[in-house]
């Protein structure tokens, strides 16, 4: 970080202490979460605790997150790590009665890396048209909207969902969204236009076809690599009993192929399709929740065989309440047992030599122990155990190890 950048933090914490230091602390107040309504993974970057400060038309909040591991791989371990996985703010305002600004800005291995996810103004006309421009999160499967660490069990990231899919994924672009409620359904759409992909996905250091290597690139925020918009939709169902369903695309054309009008290349394509699905068994509060995605890149033909043009993953979550009550004077604690099985396919195919299988597979289980004093806050233990191979199928590396930490809106 900049000594300019640091200077201005240090001004406005010094600025900022005193003047809340002179408002009364009954001012301060939770925004409440209506339990009414019917709630989508497309509500999750407003559907957050915001803390409000009197009249003020700005409300801030945030989420935090910590922990140890002891992991090792064939044998091999690098011993006990702490870990600051992220700091993330947010800053909320209701510009007028339907406009409305949010933004997010996310600290990770603490200032490692400094992004800005979400900063985007909605402007509400109607129920089922709504417009939105900014810095948006592109909306394919769930994850990469609903990926607060206070709402999960488990202190990784999917891997289908943060290395094959680019994981709070977002670009500068405009679109529309909206819902429609019929009782206990409610039915929603958003769609957008955004920058996109560089050719980054199939050159990088990962020697593999990466989606989430166009994040390195910060001019997506202000430049399209290739002047063609990403595509971004979404569609959801959910019942307040039964639970949701949600079909999601995005694509668009990811290599530069043309530079002052000679067009020296045919354009490339990346297409993702994404399924997401989440439920609450009613007798047991048995949640389950999972997502399946499928990539397809048009990878050139100069280029090997470890760049694979077709890639498939996913996750499953299950988490099982069995205990609710006081614990430690925390009178509405709730324990957790859960339970995570993913799976990502890196290069799906065959060698066109041999016709034999491309082998590059990963597979990871996770049984998780979690207690939330509340429900803004949890502390969790889990035990990761995922398996590897390479390109030929070779015996799989093994990684497994616990890991313990925390995570807590504020």
């Amino acid at each position: 970080m900049s000594i300019k950048v640091r200077f201005l933090f240090l001004i406005l914490l010094l600025t900022g202490s005193e003047a809340f230091g002179q408002i009364d602390s009954t001012l301060f107040r939770r925004t409440a979460r209506d339990t009414s309504k019917v709630y989508l993974n497309m509500d999750a970057v407003y559907n957050r605790p915001f803390l409000a400060v009197g009249k003020l038309p700005v409300s801030i909040g945030g989420y935090v997150e910590a922990n140890w591991q002891h992991l090792g791989t064939d044998g091999i371990t690098e011993g006990h790590q702490f870990q600051m996985r992220r700091l993330t703010l947010f800053v909320a305002s209701t510009i007028y009665r339907r406009i409305k600004f949010l933004s997010e800005i996310e600290f990770e291995d603490g200032t490692k890396e400094i992004n800005i996810e979400f900063a985007s103004v909605d402007i509400e006309f109607h129920p089922l048209f709504n417009l939105r421009g900014g810095i948006v999160m592109n909306p394919i499967g769930a994850f990469n909207q609903n990926h607060d660490g206070p709402k999960w069990e488990f202190i990784d990231r999917p891997v289908s969902a943060t290395q094959m899919l680019p994981a709070t994924w977002s670009n500068v672009g405009f679109g529309v969204f909206g819902k429609l409620y019929r009782n206990n359904w409610v039915y929603a759409y958003e769609a957008y236009l955004t920058n996109g992909f560089d050719d980054k996905i199939i050159l990088n250091s990962e020697n593999k076809t990466f989606l989430p290597a166009s994040k390195e690139n910060p001019e997506r925020f202000e430049e399209s690599f290739n002047g063609v918009p990403l595509i971004t939709a979404k569609t959801a169902l959910r019942n307040k009993t039964i639970g949701e369903l949600g079909l999601s695309y995005m694509g668009g054309v990811y290599n530069k192929f043309q530079e002052d009008g000679l067009v020296f290349d045919k354009k490339r394509g990346v297409h993702v399709f994404a399924v997401d699905i989440n439920t609450t068994l009613p007798l047991i509060s048995t949640w389950v929740n999972a997502e399946i995605a499928w990539v397809n890149v048009d990878v050139p033909d100069t280029y090997s065989q470890q760049y694979g043009s077709k890639q498939v993953g996913g996750f499953v979550d299950i988490v099982q309440p069995i205990f609710k009550g006081s614990i430690f004077g925390f009178e509405r604690s709730v324990v957790n047992i859960a339970f995570r099985a993913e799976y990502v396919d890196w290069n799906k195919g065959t060698f066109n030599e041999t016709g034999t299988k491309i082998h590059e597979e990963f597979v990871s289980i996770i049984p998780a122990l979690s207690w939330r004093p509340t429900r803004q806050t949890v502390i969790r233990l889990n035990y990761r155990y995922k398996w590897q191979t390479d390109l030929f199928g070779n015996p799989a590396s093994r990684t497994a190890g616990f890991q313990m930490g925390f995570s807590s809106y504020f």
